[in-house]
């Protein structure tokens, strides 16, 4: 840039100028001075049940139970803050009205992981329980449109699966919840992760033996192991290239396993 260029910028500060000739030198062209800020860190809230809960104090009985939602950042770059604020017991009725959910929307996320079903079955009681074929669904909806109502985008995870042999979808009590829940992402156009297809898939491949050191403990077929917790945020990410591509490009090299549709 030569000075007679220099001095047609008269409006210009000291401060901007030095932007302006970094940016010349750098790239033989115009950038403009912002485009060397650091970039702006992705936020990310998870909500759910047990399974995706943290547990920085687990029970002496079960002392390295882990949900899912505990270990996912260890798949992401420094890029990405993960807010865990899923809570044991909850179904997608009870997480609303007690407020959870609004605490997570004043987090002001960018993506938000929504997974339910666990406690929504019948048997829960009338603070919970959800009929699959109806108020599931409308709460299901109430999350995506208020988390786009603040700009974020929601991502559906169907519910994990249990560790129960064998394993058969047409007994198995999440089945209805889960396929209610493929209706609204496919109703809504909603990225979706079925974390209950592939679960119920590694736990059959590893058989009842093979799949014990999952969970928490001998007699917990649904609570995870850290083993398991990492186990099924790695069946998460496998997912996430496809489901939001956008978002898959913040995770660590080689995150990825196994490529799945």
């Amino acid at each position: 840039m030569s000075i007679s260029q220099q001095k047609r910028l008269p409006s210009m500060s000291t401060a901007m100028k030095s932007a302006f000739v970094l940016s010349v030198i750098l790239v033989g062209g115009w950038v403009p001075a912002a485009d060397f800020t650091p970039a702006k860190q992705v936020r990310i809230v998870l909500v759910g049940d047990s399974t995706v809960a943290s547990y920085p104090r687990p029970p002496a009985d079960r002392p390295d139970l882990t949900g899912w939602g505990q270990v996912l950042s260890e798949f992401f770059t420094d890029r990405v803050m993960i807010m865990n604020r899923a809570v044991s017991g909850r179904s997608s009725k009870s997480f609303i009205h007690e407020g959870h959910w609004k605490k997570s929307l004043a987090e002001k996320p960018d993506y938000v992981f929504i997974q339910f079903g666990h406690n929504d079955g019948p048997g829960k009681g009338p603070d919970r329980a959800t009929d699959a074929a109806g108020d599931y669904r409308d709460y299901l909806r109430q999350y995506l449109a208020e988390s786009r109502a603040i700009g974020a985008k929601p991502i559906l995870v169907t519910p994990v699966a249990r560790r129960l042999f064998p394993i058969d979808p047409e007994k198995d009590s999440l089945t209805p919840y889960v396929n209610a829940m493929k209706a609204v992402a496919a109703e809504e156009h909603v990225p979706l992760i079925d974390l209950h297809r592939t679960s119920s898939e590694l736990f059959k491949t590893l058989g009842d033996e093979g799949s014990a050191d999952l969970t928490a403990s001998a007699t917990d077929r649904t609570h995870f192991s850290r083993k398991g917790g990492m186990a099924m945020a790695q069946l998460i990410v496998d997912q996430l290239p496809a489901a939001e591509p956008a978002l898959a490009a913040f995770l660590k090299p080689d995150a990825v396993k196994t490529k799945t549709p």
